[in-house]
């Protein structure tokens, strides 16, 4: 499991790491918040945890900002601050849970897997429409029939069918594409795949709407 460990004290970040890679974790450490911003949309974590004091970026708006395109990503938070308000908040802006500072290890480890617990799926197969999704082997199948996708049609796909019958922007778009390792393209590339996609769903009782202004919502159009 890769973690990252957004935690500006050196001296705890160190002891985390070494005691997390001890017990399995692969880890990556952001010393600030801009980091841990940068890394969460550049590379694939399994978990998060989040000072919430950290400098340049608080882990608040980092938060915030990986909701946005991650929203099922496991976020824990680490605080030295016990008020309610505070805690409310972490919550409010999508934390799963939080540990207040000083913490001992064994609670910290028992709230990370428990989390990962929660966060596994109990199938890897979604189904919208006549859309099967297979995110194991990253499959899409439309009444059976497999539909060929590039890449990049694949990862937009899976995110509009995990936002259904919500707006998704351009931005949740680019920033998924790049956690994904791709590189955007300028001009209108994403009305590109947009198009692509709607003509590849035109049997899946499934369309693809432009919401002006907003971005793209993705809706069934038969019961």
């Amino acid at each position: 499991m890769k973690l990252l460990l957004a935690e500006d004290d050196a001296m705890l970040a160190d002891a985390l790491t070494t005691q997390l890679g001890g017990v399995g974790f692969e880890v990556e450490h952001a010393p600030n918040g801009a980091v841990a911003d940068y890394l969460l949309h550049k590379q694939h974590f399994d978990i998060a945890v989040l000072d919430i004091g950290l400098p340049m970026l608080d882990g608040l708006s980092v938060l915030k900002h990986v909701r946005q395109s991650q929203p099922a990503l496991p976020v824990l938070l680490l605080t030295a601050r016990d008020a309610l308000d505070d805690r409310v908040a972490g919550l409010q802006a999508g934390a799963d849970d939080y540990v207040t500072k000083p913490f001992d290890f064994p609670e910290l480890l028992a709230r990370l897997q428990a989390l990962l617990r929660r966060s596994q799926p109990t199938s890897t197969s979604a189904l919208f429409g006549r859309l099967s999704l297979d995110h194991t082997s990253r499959r899409a199948l439309v009444a059976g029939e497999p539909l060929e996708l590039s890449g990049r049609e694949w990862t937009l796909l899976a995110l509009l069918v995990s936002q259904r019958d919500k707006v998704v922007t351009k931005e949740q778009i680019t920033q998924t594409w790049n956690a994904d390792g791709g590189e955007v393209g300028g001009g209108n590339s994403i009305e590109v795949y947009i198009h692509r996609l709607r003509r590849k769903l035109e049997d899946a009782g499934l369309a693809i709407r432009t919401v002006r202004g907003l971005g793209y919502l993705m809706e069934a159009t038969t019961p």
